[in-house]
C-alpha cells in the first residue's frame, strides 16, 4: 500500500469515528500517523528525474504576497490591475501555468505579488503542479486567497484544507509549547495551565509514534501538539478576496465583507480594490520610516521599510551595519515620541511614518 492510499484510509477512519471522550486517544493517535505520512509525502523524491523549468522567483522588495485560487477567479486580473506587470487572463482554466511576479508600489514600499497557477482539489498530492504552487505560498509573508463570490464558501474550505495538509497555518499563531529530546528513557512532562484538550496519556500516544520527549507548557489540541513535533509547520496571516462582486446580490456582498478577514472586491468592475491595498498594508505589518540630516529637511521620497516593533538599532542596521556601534544618540519626530523631537537610545521602539536624524560618536 503506498503513502497516499494509506492517507486515503486514515481519513476515512477519522471521518467515521465518532468524537467522544472514549475515542480521544485513538483519534490523537491516527492524526498523528496522517501528520506523519503527509510529512512523507512533500519530502523530494530521491529518484532521478529530469530537470524541469524553476518555479520559484527569486524573493525582492520588502514583502512577498502569494496570490491561491481556484483556476479562473481573477487572479491575473489582479496582478495586472495592482501592478504594472500584464499577466496573461482569459475566460478559459488554466491561462497561468507557472508563477508570475509583480511589484505594487504603496506607502513607499515595494511588495512583491506571485500570481500563482490556479490549485485543483488533490493539489497537495501532487496534482495540476499543486505541491510547487504550495512551496512557492510557503515562502510568502502574507497569503491573499482569491475566491469567486458566487461559489466563494466551497472553494475556500477545499483550500483551506489542501494548505492544511501541507503544513500551512491560516491567520493562527504558533503553540506555546516547549519540547526537547533527552538521551536517557523515560519522559518529563510539565504543564503550567489545565489541559482540557489533550491528556498527557495522549500526548504519550503522539510521542510514541515520533520517539519524542516533551516538556509541555500551555493547553492546545493534539492538533496543535502535532504541529510543534512535526516542526515544519508555517503560520502566516491570511485575507480572503471574494472577487466577482458585481455578480451576486447586495445581502450577499454584506454577509461576505462581515466574515473574519476578509475582503469583497470586482476587478472587473474595479471596486474596493483601495481598501484591499489598506487591509494587506496592515496584514503585512510594515512601518515606514523617514531620514532626516542635520540642518535639513526629512527625506520623504526615500522611507525605510521595517516590520512593526522595530527599534532605533534595526534603524542603523538598515542604513549601514557599522552605524549602531558608532550611535550616540537619535533625535526622532513622530506618534512615538512624547514631545516633538525626542533624544532616544537604540532600544527606542519605532512608528509610522516617524522621522529620525541619528547622530553619531
Amino acid at each position: 500500500m503506498g503513502i497516499l492510499e494509506k492517507i486515503s484510509e486514515i481519513e476515512k477512519e477519522i471521518a467515521r469515528t465518532q468524537k467522544n471522550k472514549a475515542t480521544e486517544y485513538h483519534l490523537g493517535l491516527l492524526k498523528a500517523k496522517l501528520a506523519k505520512y503527509r510529512a512523507q509525502l512533500l519530502e523530494p523524491s530521491k529518484s532521478a528525474s529530469s530537470k524541469g523549468e524553476g518555479f520559484d522567483v527569486m524573493k525582492s522588495g520588502d514583502a512577498r504576497v502569494a496570490l491561491i485560487g481556484f483556476p479562473s477567479v481573477g487572479k491575473s486580473t489582479f496582478l495586472s490591475l495592482m501592478t504594472s506587470t500584464a499577466s496573461e487572463a482569459a475566460s478559459y482554466e488554466f491561462t497561468t501555468l507557472t508563477c508570475i511576479p509583480g511589484v505594487i508600489e504603496y506607502k513607499g514600499a515595494n511588495i512583491q505579488l506571485l500570481d500563482l497557477p490556479g490549485i485543483i482539489e488533490g493539489a497537495a498530492q501532487g496534482k495540476g503542479r499543486g505541491r510547487q504552487v504550495i512551496a512557492v505560498a510557503r515562502t510568502a509573508d502574507v497569503v491573499i486567497m482569491m475566491l469567486d463570490a458566487t461559489k466563494g464558501e466551497v472553494q475556500r474550505s477545499l483550500l483551506e484544507k489542501e494548505l492544511e495538509s501541507v503544513g500551512i497555518r491560516l491567520n493562527k499563531h504558533k503553540p506555546n509549547i516547549y519540547f526537547k529530546p533527552k538521551k536517557g528513557g523515560g519522559i518529563s512532562f510539565n504543564s503550567t495551565v489545565t489541559l482540557t484538550q489533550c491528556s498527557e496519556k495522549l500526548v504519550q500516544l503522539i510521542l510514541h509514534e515520533y520517539s519524542i520527549l516533551p516538556e509541555k507548557s500551555k493547553d492546545c489540541s493534539p492538533d496543535e501538539f502535532i504541529d510543534v513535533i512535526v516542526g515544519n509547520r508555517v503560520y502566516m496571516p491570511c485575507l480572503y478576496v471574494y472577487n466577482k462582486i458585481d455578480q451576486i446580490s447586495m445581502e450577499e456582498v454584506d454577509r461576505l465583507a462581515r466574515k473574519p478577514n476578509s475582503v469583497v472586491i470586482s476587478c472587473g468592475m474595479k471596486l474596493n480594490l483601495d481598501y484591499l491595498l489598506e487591509m494587506l498594508w496592515e496584514y503585512l505589518a510594515l512601518t515606514c520610516i523617514y531620514t532626516k540630516k542635520r540642518g535639513q529637511r526629512p527625506d520623504f521620497t526615500d522611507a525605510i521599510i521595517l516590520r512593526k516593533g522595530a527599534s532605533v538599532e534595526h534603524v542603523c542596521h538598515r542604513i549601514h551595519r557599522s552605524l549602531a556601534s558608532q550611535f550616540k544618540y537619535a533625535l526622532v519626530w513622530g506618534t512615538s515620541t512624547k514631545y516633538s523631537p525626542q533624544r532616544v537610545g537604540l532600544t527606542h521602539t519605532m512608528e509610522h511614518e516617524d522621522v529620525i536624524q541619528i547622530v553619531k560618536k
